[in-house]
Formats: C-alpha cells, sequence, structure tokens
C-alpha cells in the first residue's frame, strides 16, 4: 500500500513537472559572442504597473461578463491549473486569490501572454520568479483567451 501511495505521488509530481515545462526548441534562439568586451546596459524600464507586452489598455466593466468568464475558466483549468490554485494557496506557481484586486488587468495580461519577458523586465515579476523559483511557462495564449482569463480571475476575486 505504502509502495503504491509513493508511486502516485511520484506519477503526480512528475505530471505538475511535465505540465509546467515548456517546450523551448522552438523558440530557444542561438546567439554568437559578437567579440565585444562590453555591451550597453538595457535602459530601465518604466514601471507603470502594466508589465511589459501588448497589452497597453484594457478596458472592463463594473459587471462580470459571464460568458467571457465561463471561457476564461475552461482556459484556466486546461492551462494553469496544474500551477496555480484559484486561493492564496502555492503549488508551484503563486495562488491566484486576490490577483485582480493587487494588479492591473494589463499587468495581469502581460504575464499570461509573455511571461518570459515579463520575468527578465518587470520589477514586479522579477519579485515573484526570485520567490517561486519557477519561471512562468508561456502557453502561447492569445489576447482574446487572455482576456477571457482576467475576466475569470475577476469573478473569482468578486466571489471570494
Amino acid at each position: 500500500m505504502k509502495s503504491i501511495k509513493n508511486a502516485a505521488l511520484l506519477f503526480l509530481a512528475a505530471l505538475v513537472f511535465y505540465s509546467c515545462s515548456s517546450d523551448n526548441t522552438a523558440q530557444t534562439e542561438t546567439t554568437q559572442e559578437s567579440g565585444l568586451a562590453h555591451q550597453a546596459p538595457e535602459a530601465p524600464v518604466e514601471d507603470d504597473g502594466k508589465g511589459i507586452g501588448p497589452i497597453t489598455s484594457v478596458e472592463v466593466g463594473a459587471d462580470i461578463d459571464e460568458a467571457l468568464a465561463t471561457e476564461g475558466k475552461s482556459i484556466f483549468e486546461g492551462k494553469c491549473s496544474a500551477c496555480h490554485q484559484l486561493s492564496d494557496q502555492k503549488v508551484v506557481g503563486p495562488g491566484l486569490a486576490g490577483v485582480t484586486n493587487n494588479r492591473k488587468p494589463e499587468w495581469i495580461m502581460n504575464m499570461i501572454i509573455n511571461p518570459e519577458e515579463m520575468t527578465k523586465k518587470d520589477p514586479t515579476a522579477k519579485k515573484l520568479l526570485a520567490e517561486h523559483l519557477t519561471q512562468m511557462t508561456n502557453q502561447n495564449i492569445n489576447e482574446p483567451d487572455a482576456r477571457a482569463l482576467l475576466e475569470f480571475l475577476r469573478q473569482n476575486d468578486k466571489n471570494s
């Protein structure tokens, strides 16, 4: 019985690791040394709370768009729930309770769409990476799906 429990725990750990790891073979960029000893440092990014990425403005209504939130729930369950809980409980990544109260909608959507660049350049995302020690996987979510996820997270926070 004990070996079955251990095997089940090992399987679950492998499943979480596999689902949260990314296949970077298609996204890997090959760089070569240019022979230059020094490169100019990147200019600091102004922290406007919107993050780094394509989303610069998001209009959210006072009421939850139930159809959009339902779509977001489906996306969350398929792409996010292996690493994130809707409570404040940490799994692989942080718990998401209160995220829409603590972050601007643009930041949330940019983190969903553009996690690698966010953790390299956005101060808040850098802190989250340092705290959780795991790079958020790029799930190749487009803007409409990120908006649906945002609405689902808004619904979760409103109902909490």
